[in-house]
């Protein structure tokens, strides 16, 4: 009888015994591989080469957090316009594609540290000597898209703005001499300078402030983020990030 009564009371306490949910990174793990959203357009971030491979510095990136994690890096591409929301169907676990980190979708998903920094760089032409920061623009032709934040910043240095479409017009510009400067993204001018090393231009100043992108994923998956935190420092640590950064851009672009 004392056997039974035993025995019911072992039943009851597994019966009570919590359960506990299994955590994102335990999936990860459990699923030997991270699902990564991307676009696979956007060059030099992530994007097909000529063997329609993917390719890009995020695509690196990707597969060095995944490979510290100890899992392989599963690609999941789709249109930007769809990408973050790609979180919420659960179809990959993060979005690494140049997702700038900001108070809006601070509010609905969780970041990791900033992995890469953006800068408005003021570029000039190689012999150019009279404009050297941003205050040296004012009565100076500055090449811009004139509705972009760059133009807006051109204008505010007191620069007569040259219409363009876009980056590499603006630098097309400047090496012509129909402009004296253009304004634009830091990332976009190493880029260039990575593909045409020999252009004959130059960033003469960047703003004090920068704009940073993380990687994206859903709020309440702490251990996912804390791996992912401390994969991206391991990088860093030891060199990985830095080869990377050197392929594409020519320069540490972390911060």
């Amino acid at each position: 009888m004392k056997l039974s009564k035993w025995l019911l009371a072992i039943g009851v306490l597994a019966l009570a015994t919590p359960t506990f949910a299994q955590s994102a990174l335990d999936t990860v793990k459990q699923a030997d591989a991270l699902r990564i959203g991307t676009e696979g357009t956007y060059a030099p971030f992530t994007f097909h080469d000529s063997t329609n491979e993917l390719v890009g510095f995020d695509v690196e990136i990707g597969r060095a957090i995944a490979k510290h994690l100890g899992v392989e890096a599963e690609f999941v591409e789709g249109p930007w316009d769809g990408l973050i929301a790609g979180i919420d169907a659960n179809r990959y676990d993060v979005v690494i594609n140049q997702v700038g980190i900001n108070a809006d979708r601070q509010s609905k998903y969780d970041f990791s540290e900033p992995y890469i920094a953006s800068k408005a760089a003021l570029v000039v032409r190689g012999d150019n000597t009279e404009i050297t920061s941003f205050e040296t623009l004012s009565g100076k032709k500055a090449a811009q898209t004139l509705t972009s934040n760059f133009g807006k910043l051109a204008e505010q240095y007191g620069a007569e703005l040259v219409a363009t479409e876009g980056f590499d017009q603006s630098v097309a510009l400047v090496l012509q001499g129909r402009a004296d400067a253009t304004i634009n993204d830091s990332l976009s001018f190493f880029d260039f300078k990575t593909q045409q090393p020999d252009a004959d231009v130059k960033v003469v100043a960047t703003a004090a402030d920068a704009d940073f992108s993380g990687v994206l994923l859903a709020k309440g998956k702490p251990e996912l983020l804390a791996a992912i935190n401390e994969a991206l420092a391991a990088i860093k640590a030891d060199g990985t990030y830095a080869t990377i950064s050197q392929k594409y851009f020519g320069e540490d672009v972390s911060q």
